[in-house]
């Protein structure tokens, strides 16, 4: 990882922490207006890039098909705050047949057992593979700040 690490947690705390959480990804892109569009992914993170997965019609994909640059956010939404943030550059090739949408199905939702995961594979031919590099990652923790709050 060759980016520019800012906060309390040393590199192998953010791994874990992006290895280990179950929230979505919130991934910024900008778009043709100039103003930020913000959209809520699954991502597993895997040797230093986060791998999300979305449909080739969908608006993310052709806004990070216009302009690579995109900032992210991971963290959970309810107090005490804590999580990573940064910036990155994200790359778009077909999904074809990486597992990356069933390891998304197992992460977030248990399994392929329900009808949107039967729903998503169904169109798994039709999916985009979305990898963001990240070129600075920030933690933060106020977990021991808000401790006495929540």
């Amino acid at each position: 990882m060759g980016e520019i690490l800012n906060g309390p947690w040393s590199h192998s705390q953010i791994d874990d922490f992006l290895i280990r959480g179950r929230f979505p990804l919130r991934l910024a892109c900008t778009a043709a207006d100039g103003y930020p569009r913000v959209v809520s992914l699954w991502y597993r993170y895997e040797g230093g890039e986060l791998l999300c997965v979305t449909h080739q019609a969908s608006h993310v994909a052709k806004l990070c098909g216009d302009d690579p640059r995109v900032g992210f956010e991971v963290s959970p939404n309810e107090p005490p705050y804590h999580g990573v943030r940064g910036q990155g550059d994200v790359s778009i090739e077909p999904l074809g047949d990486k597992d990356t949408l069933e390891t998304l199905l197992g992460r977030y939702l248990g399994g392929a057992r329900s009808s949107l995961a039967d729903w998503l594979l169904s169109r798994s031919d039709e999916e985009l593979l979305l990898t963001i590099k990240p070129r600075r990652m920030f933690s933060w923790d106020y977990r021991e700040r808000m401790a006495d709050a929540v």
